[in-house]
C-alpha cells in the first residue's frame, strides 16, 4: 500500500515537473515568435499607395506607420491580415474612410488616425477590444459609433477634438478605463448625462465648443479621479454644484463663458474657493431643488461637503491665467502652425 502511495506521489511530482517543462517551452515559443515580429515604417515617403511585398509576412508585424504620406484608402484585405498588430499609425494621409476590417485586429492597442479627411468610424472598430488609444483629432467627423463604449471597455484615451462632432454617445459613458477624453473644438450641444461610470477619468477636455455647450450634466461630481476639467469658451452660464465635490480636481478652466455662478469674485479667490462656495450651495439648496434632491444623497457619499473643510482638503487647486484661445490662434497669420503636416510630423509626433 505504502509502495502504490509513494509510486503516485513519484508520478505527481513527474507530472508537475512535465508541465512546468511544456510551460518554459511554450513561454520559449512565444518569445522566439515575439522576436519574430516586425516594425515596418513607411512616413513621410509621398506614397499614394501601400506597397505589398509578397515576401513580408503581413501577420509578423507587431507596428505599422504609414502616417505623413498621399494615400486616400487602405486595402481591406492588408488591414485584414495584420493579426498581430499593436500600433497603427496613419494620420496625416488624405484617408476618407477606414476599412470594415478594421475589426479584425484583435490585439491592436493603439489607433492613429488623426490629421485626415474622415467623417466616420467603421461600426466594426468596437472589435478592437484591447484598444487603449485611439487619437481621432483633425479630422471631420459629425458623430461616434454609438456602441463604441460598450465594447472598448479597454480603451484609455479617447481624442477626438477639431472634429465636428454634435454629440458624444450615451455608450461613452461606459468606458470604466478611460483616463483622458479629449472633445475640445467641436460643435458638442450637450455631454452624456450619466458620467459618473467614468470613474477612472482623470482629463475632461471639452472646450472651444463655442455658442453650443451651454450645460454641464450635475454627474459630473462623482467623477472623483478627476484631476483636470477644462470647459473654456463655451456657453455655460452656471457650473453644477457638485463640482465641489471633487476633491482630486487641481485645474479648473472657464474662461470664455458667461458664467454667472459661480461669480468673478469667487473665482479670483482660487478653486479651493469656488469648491467650498459649490459645496455651500449644495447644502444650502438640496431641500427646495428636486433636481439636485436625487443627486444630494449620492453626492453625500464623496464626503467634501458637510462637516468637511475643502480648503484643508485641497489648497493646490487652480484656474488657469491667461489662456489663449484657439479661435484668435487660428487666423491667416497662424495657420500654418495647425497644418497637418506640421502638427503630426514625425519628428514631433515620435519624441512624444
Amino acid at each position: 500500500m505504502m509502495c502504490e502511495e509513494q509510486q503516485m506521489s513519484f508520478e505527481t511530482r513527474n507530472g508537475r515537473k512535465m508541465n512546468r517543462r511544456n510551460q518554459i517551452t511554450v513561454k520559449e515559443e512565444e518569445d522566439e515568435a515575439m522576436d519574430k515580429l516586425q516594425i515596418v515604417d513607411l512616413r513621410g515617403m509621398n506614397l499614394d499607395s501601400i506597397p505589398i511585398n509578397p515576401t513580408i509576412n503581413l501577420a509578423a508585424i507587431c507596428k505599422l506607420d504609414i502616417s505623413n504620406n498621399n494615400l486616400q484608402s487602405i486595402p481591406e484585405s492588408l488591414i485584414a491580415r495584420l493579426l498581430n498588430v499593436v500600433v497603427l499609425d496613419v494620420h496625416s494621409n488624405q484617408i476618407k474612410f477606414l476599412p470594415n476590417s478594421i475589426g479584425c485586429l484583435s490585439k491592436l492597442k493603439n489607433l492613429n488616425v488623426s490629421g485626415n479627411l474622415l467623417q466616420s468610424l467603421p461600426r466594426t472598430i468596437e472589435n478592437c477590444r484591447s484598444l487603449e488609444e485611439l487619437n481621432a483629432n483633425f479630422n471631420k467627423l459629425s458623430q461616434l459609433p454609438d456602441t463604441i463604449g460598450f465594447e472598448l471597455l479597454n480603451l484609455q484615451r479617447l481624442s477626438v477634438n477639431s472634429n465636428k462632432l454634435i454629440f458624444l454617445p450615451h455608450s461613452t459613458s461606459h468606458l470604466t478605463n478611460l483616463r483622458v477624453l479629449d472633445a475640445r473644438l467641436n460643435c458638442l450641444r450637450s455631454l452624456p448625462q450619466d458620467l459618473e461610470n467614468l470613474i477612472n477619468l482623470q482629463v475632461l477636455n471639452v472646450s472651444q465648443n463655442f455658442q453650443y455647450l451651454s450645460d454641464i450634466p450635475y454627474s459630473i461630481g462623482l467623477l472623483l479621479s478627476l484631476v483636470e476639467l477644462d470647459v473654456s469658451y463655451n456657453k455655460i452660464t452656471a457650473l453644477p454644484e457638485s463640482i465641489g465635490c471633487l476633491k482630486k480636481l487641481q485645474k479648473l478652466s472657464v474662461e470664455g463663458n458667461p458664467l454667472v455662478s459661480p461669480p468673478v469674485e469667487v473665482f479670483e479667490q482660487g478653486l479651493h474657493v469656488v469648491k467650498q462656495y459649490l459645496c455651500d450651495k449644495i447644502n444650502g439648496s438640496s431641500k427646495t431643488s428636486p433636481k439636485k434632491k436625487g443627486w444630494f444623497g449620492r453626492l453625500g457619499k464623496c464626503t467634501t461637503f458637510n462637516g468637511v473643510n475643502v480648503r484643508d482638503v485641497d489648497r493646490q487647486g487652480y484656474i488657469m491665467p491667461n489662456y489663449r484661445s484657439i479661435d484668435g490662434l487660428a487666423s491667416p497669420r497662424y495657420m500654418g502652425m495647425f497644418s497637418p503636416r506640421r502638427l503630426f510630423s514625425p519628428k514631433s509626433y515620435f519624441s512624444r
